[in-house]
């Protein structure tokens, strides 16, 4: 789990952000996006955005939490360019939706989508299943925005996972056709193989280095970032 709290959370993230941003991964994910003008979903602290900043790139980042948005307009990486606003994907109001709009991106991106607890209903012992339930929501519902703007060409979804390395070639497929049977599915977007990708993380989670212990069929997996560029249909 991430944080029971919001503290918690912010916490969490502060080392996480950290070590992603020094292994290279957020400037891995900015490197993938396309176009010039992006609309990020869940900002975090900012980690994501000073990375899309570095590329050039016209940024507008929302995110539920203000202590997230603070972090964000905080860093000297990101500076006064960047547009920030307190809103949330599953329940935008008319002035956000207004303002998204009028921003006119044509790319929407949403890396590590992740929330504290006391929103995910995460619990010790649920196996993880209420986090995976939330993120599949909140993709949904990101994917259903970037369809209702009509500027936007491209949606790109990154978020962690585990997998056999050595299997990366067939799990790229299953990326595409999870996300085409649920985040995409009925909506003008499609996925190909060539945009599914996947970057190992550089450590192993001590839950993940717990399971190969107890499972040793589970010795080859490995905690990687899970990457798909989908791309409005003409």
């Amino acid at each position: 789990m991430s944080g029971a709290t919001v503290g918690e959370f912010l916490g969490y993230w502060r080392s996480e952000g950290d070590a992603y941003a020094r292994h290279g991964d957020y400037e891995w994910m900015a490197s993938l996006v396309t176009g010039s003008r992006v609309l990020e979903i869940g900002c975090g602290l900012g980690f994501g955005t000073a990375a899309l900043v570095a590329r050039g790139l016209a940024v507008l980042a929302i995110d539920t939490l203000p202590e997230c948005l603070a972090a964000t307009g905080g860093r000297p990486d990101v500076g006064a360019g960047v547009v920030l606003r307190q809103a949330d994907v599953a329940n935008l109001d008319s002035d956000a939706l207004a303002a998204i709009t009028a921003f006119a991106p044509d790319t929407v991106v949403c890396w590590l989508m992740g929330a504290p607890a006391t929103t995910t209903g995460a619990a010790a012992g649920d196996g993880g299943q209420a986090v995976v339930a939330y993120r599949e929501a909140m993709h949904r519902k990101v994917a259903e925005l970037a369809a209702a703007l009509p500027s936007v060409r491209h949606l790109h979804l990154v978020d962690r996972t585990a997998i056999p390395w050595q299997a990366k070639d067939i799990g790229r497929d299953t990326l595409v056709r999870y996300h085409l049977g649920k985040t995409l599915r009925d909506l003008p977007f499609s996925a190909e193989r060539g945009n599914a990708l996947y970057r190992k993380l550089a450590s192993s989670a001590p839950e993940l280095a717990h399971l190969r212990r107890a499972h040793p069929s589970l010795k080859g997996v490995v905690p990687t970032l899970a990457s798909l560029m989908a791309e409005r249909n003409n």
